[in-house]
């Protein structure tokens, strides 16, 4: 099997491999490693970048989610949900934001149980000047790709999303119902 070099940096493509390169010493083309790869470095780049407004890229997202949102705020669960996160980290992520004046949550109006999250005058300051920054990194990196691409590009990046979304959904459903048939009552 040969060795995949590591020498080869994160910002440079697959493309740019010398076309010496015998056949096989290619890596192939497999949608995990790349997805993985174009989120690892696009999440660094941008934490590069936002870190003189002392957030992370998780917490600007919880800002736009914020911002975009119902203007009373929205549950802490809704944000799991948008985040595709689990509770535990988005309660700590929201306890951070809160206590730097980012975030307020209050009790649900109608839900004793739930948290309602809302956006602070400050959170809604950096998260303005973090939008900058997001939309010219987006407009940079886009810009690797002809401009006649683009649109096709996120559409299709948008449809293989939601065909992960519903596979996980599914596995999750096919898990639940194998763990109820499998158990005797009073288990």
């Amino acid at each position: 099997m040969p060795s995949l070099s590591r020498s080869r940096s994160l910002s440079t493509p697959a493309s740019a491999t010398p076309a010496s390169a015998s056949a096989a010493e290619e890596v192939p083309r497999r949608l995990p490693p790349l997805l993985r790869r174009a989120w690892y470095g696009l999440n660094q780049c941008f934490r590069q970048r936002i870190a003189h407004l002392e957030i992370t890229p998780d917490q600007y997202s919880i800002l736009r989610w914020l911002s975009e949102g119902d203007p009373k705020g929205l549950t802490q669960r809704a944000l799991t949900n948008l985040m595709t996160s689990d509770p535990n980290t988005i309660t700590s992520t929201l306890s951070r934001m809160e206590s730097a004046g980012l975030i307020a949550r209050q009790t649900h109006e109608l839900d004793k149980r739930a948290h309602r999250v809302r956006l602070l005058a400050a959170g809604t300051r950096v998260f303005e000047n973090a939008k900058l920054v997001a939309q010219g990194l987006e407009a940079q990196l886009l810009a690797a790709l002809p401009a006649a691409r683009r649109e096709r590009f996120l559409k299709d990046l948008e449809f293989l999303a939601d065909a992960c979304t519903g596979a996980s959904e599914r596995a999750s459903k096919k898990r639940v119902k194998a763990q109820g048939v499998s158990r005797m009552p009073g288990e």
